[in-house]
């Protein structure tokens, strides 16, 4: 199948808007289970690339829009509103290239894909600081502020934070009016959780939780990679991912997962 349409669209285009659907039903993932989460999404991402392009396939007659539209039809999976109530919407954001308004965006787009008006709880993974800087409370505090906003709206009910140490977890409740629910620990970086942060935790009631996610889930280059591999000979250096959520939809009274995908968002600078 050609790639002469969607490269053409791609072309046109300034954003990307690609969505996974519910992995749990359309065999996006391996038979094999991906060895790490990086290699998830991009399996992930590849694959919807593909089957969108597929679809469009030699199509010229294809509208040309700015925002680009990356999903499969039948992987899009709602909520069905009477069972709201039994179900926790979960997401986890990354931001890889963006500002902090672009959490707006996502939790906007979440709530699109599933069909639900919020989410039971976002957590943020801090944005990648540059080399020799460290994650400070003034760094997180545009980001903290808007997920605040989305609470504040109705859009979130509660907020996390993810790799935050005692003394920088302590400064972000202490100026929060919004205050952490919970935090993630990498387990690759500590085997055992910090006894300062655990007694921190258990004082003010913040869930300590754990993940395995590296500290850059999606680079830019791996993105543009994917792009390439998906659609040959699209300009993909142009494009920068902005965001990357993770959902999950789980059974409350059960624990079971009902739903899992991904949310992208990537922009072109064309020179």
């Amino acid at each position: 199948m050609g790639t002469d349409g969607p490269r053409a669209l791609l072309e046109q285009a300034t954003t990307l808007n690609l969505q996974t659907g519910n992995l749990l039903n359309w065999g996006c993932q391996r038979k094999k289970c991906p060895a790490t989460p990086s290699e998830e999404v991009r399996d992930c991402i590849q694959k919807t690339l593909n089957e969108w392009s597929s679809k469009i396939g030699q199509d010229l007659n294809q509208e040309v829009l700015e925002v680009l539209e990356c999903t499969i039809a039948q992987a899009i999976e709602k909520i069905n509103p009477e069972e709201r109530d039994e179900l926790k919407v979960s997401a986890k954001l990354f931001i890889v290239g963006s500002n902090s308004s672009s959490i707006r965006d996502a939790v906007g787009m979440a709530c699109s894909a599933l069909g639900v008006a919020q989410l039971d709880s976002v957590i943020i993974a801090p944005p990648p600081v540059e080399d020799g800087i460290s994650l400070s409370l003034e760094y997180l505090q545009p980001y903290w502020q808007e997920l605040e906003n989305l609470v504040q709206n109705k859009k979130i009910v509660a907020i996390g934070t993810s790799d935050l140490d005692k003394i920088l977890l302590e400064q972000l409740y202490l100026w929060a009016q919004v205050k952490p629910s919970s935090n993630q620990v990498n387990l690759a970086s500590c085997c055992v959780m910090p006894p300062d942060l655990t007694a921190f935790a258990k004082q003010f009631d913040i869930q300590l939780l754990t993940h395995n996610d590296p500290k850059e889930l999606l680079c830019e280059a791996s993105f543009q990679e994917v792009l390439q591999e998906s659609i040959q000979n699209t300009k993909a250096h142009e494009w920068t991912p902005l965001w990357l959520l993770r959902y999950s939809v789980i059974v409350k009274s059960r624990g079971i997962i009902k739903s899992k995908g991904y949310i992208l968002q990537a922009k072109r600078n064309a020179s």
